[in-house]
């Protein structure tokens, strides 16, 4: 993974822990999950945001990128 990205991946776990999530998991993929319990708005606010830069199903495919461990190191997948 790119400098870059994993910078962006750390910020954005922060934030959601920031906000009562949990630590190891992204904004995006928390915004999936509460949209499979019914409260589909943040999912919405932030895909539509993401599809400003062209990145379509973004929450759902963090969701999928966390549920398969992929932003771990490889000795840890």
């Amino acid at each position: 993974m790119r400098y870059g990205k994993a910078v962006l991946i750390g910020v954005d776990q922060l934030a959601n822990a920031i906000l009562g999530g949990w630590p190891d998991e992204t904004l995006s993929s928390r915004c999936w999950r509460l949209s499979l319990a019914g409260r589909d708005w943040p999912r919405r606010m932030v895909d539509g945001l993401a599809r400003i830069f062209g990145d379509r199903d973004h929450c759902r495919e963090s969701y999928e990128s966390e549920r398969l461990g992929r932003q771990l190191p490889p000795e840890l997948r």
